[in-house]
């Protein structure tokens, strides 16, 4: 066998053991660089802080977290906020992004120039600024504790956040949950094989009844043998403060109003572009067999505009997530203000709280891409 740098193949694989080659050297120079640096200033490597005692607070922890607790706990209460904003900004973000979506091609003049004006001015907003707007402007001007606004019994708003009853779990919660999810997926099911039945014999099951009965009547059944699951917990006016209770602290209210206004914008435009790449014949068709305006787009137009939006959502989703870390500018302690922030202060473990942090919002976004690409499957056309 002849070797010929004209050869296409050989020319390729040169290039490429080449570039492996540059990559190489770069990063074992720059490990080399940062161990050097690292050791004369007497720096050790490796995870081990994370065993050490925090000896911080954290407002708001979803988990059981003491300024006693480790690092590595006070890792895990930053990924939970995290966790938490980043999944109800987006079911609150897509909701709404769907309407004002459906609502910029309302035949309505002035419904579809409320939302053309909502996705002009939200979007081309900075989302800091709109943060700053939400926790500066808004929610930090309200009044005290003391004198906070009643918006429901037993909910205040302050400037403290909103408080609201808590609930209290009992010993029968936990069968209480199992029974609701069991309930769930047998709803599921059901409603799965009544779909088959119908498109297979044309035979309707009263699938809907049936679910109604089985989600509401098991949990019921449980609380009436097993006794209330839940305990109600009110919040009391103490000599500052409430206590007692649930609190949303108001750089929680501010971040994810700011992060569900925002995203919402670009998924409205995105919902408005999949429906208009519909064609109108379809819409005329199903007039044709008399399907109301609404049944037309539940039943026709949106199942067929999903497998224009569903990728471009995904993008948004993904960007919600990673704009969480924008909560550090207001104080709200997620990931990235508890760890990347005040972890990496303490321990000087630069390398290893940001390879961390990264890991994380790498892993959190791989999984959404995964799920969304799964369900973008389901509705996709298959060539036969």
């Amino acid at each position: 066998m002849r070797w010929s740098w004209n050869d296409p193949h050989l020319r390729a694989l040169i290039w490429q053991i080449g570039a492996l080659a540059i990559v190489v050297v770069t990063l074992w120079y720059l490990a080399a660089t940062a161990h050097e640096n690292l050791s004369r200033q007497h720096i050790a490597t490796g995870f081990g802080f994370l065993q050490n005692t925090a000896g911080f607070g954290i407002v708001q922890s979803l988990i059981p977290y003491s300024e006693e607790a480790s690092y590595g706990r006070a890792f895990l209460v930053g990924l939970c906020n995290t966790l938490l904003v980043a999944a109800l900004g987006t079911v609150l973000a897509v909701a709404l992004g769907f309407v004002v979506g459906i609502a910029r091609l309302s035949s309505n003049w002035l419904v579809a120039k409320l939302a053309a004006a909502y996705v002009e001015t939200l979007r081309n907003i900075p989302l800091l600024l709109q943060l700053f707007f939400w926790y500066f402007a808004i929610l930090q001007p309200l009044p005290s504790p003391r004198e906070s606004l009643t918006l429901l019994p037993g909910v205040f708003l302050s400037n403290r956040g909103i408080v609201m009853p808590g609930i209290g779990l009992t010993g029968t919660s936990l069968a209480f949950f199992a029974t609701l999810i069991v309930a769930v997926l047998a709803a599921l099911y059901i409603a799965r094989r009544a779909r088959a039945r119908l498109l297979a014999t044309g035979q309707r099951f009263p699938a809907v009844i049936v679910n109604t009965v089985i989600i509401i009547g098991l949990p019921a059944l449980v609380w009436l043998v097993g006794g209330a699951p839940f305990t109600l917990q009110h919040a009391e006016m103490g000599k500052f403060d409430f206590t007692g209770g649930w609190r949303l602290l108001p750089e929680f209210l501010a971040l994810l109003l700011g992060l569900t206004l925002y995203t919402a914008a670009f998924i409205a435009e995105i919902v408005r572009a999949g429906i208009q790449s519909v064609g109108h014949g379809q819409t005329e068709a199903a007039h044709a067999l008399g399907l109301s305006n609404g049944q037309t787009l539940r039943l026709v137009v949106i199942p067929q505009a999903l497998r224009v939006i569903i990728p471009p959502l995904t993008s948004q989703i993904l960007n919600l997530t990673k704009n969480s870390s924008l909560a550090v500018a207001i104080g709200y302690p997620d990931l990235v203000s508890v760890f990347a922030g005040t972890v990496l202060n303490q321990t000087g473990q630069a390398i290893e709280v940001i390879a961390i942090t990264m890991g994380v919002y790498l892993v959190i976004s791989l999984a959404t891409s995964f799920a969304m690409n799964l369900y973008n499957a389901r509705v996709a056309i298959v060539e036969r």
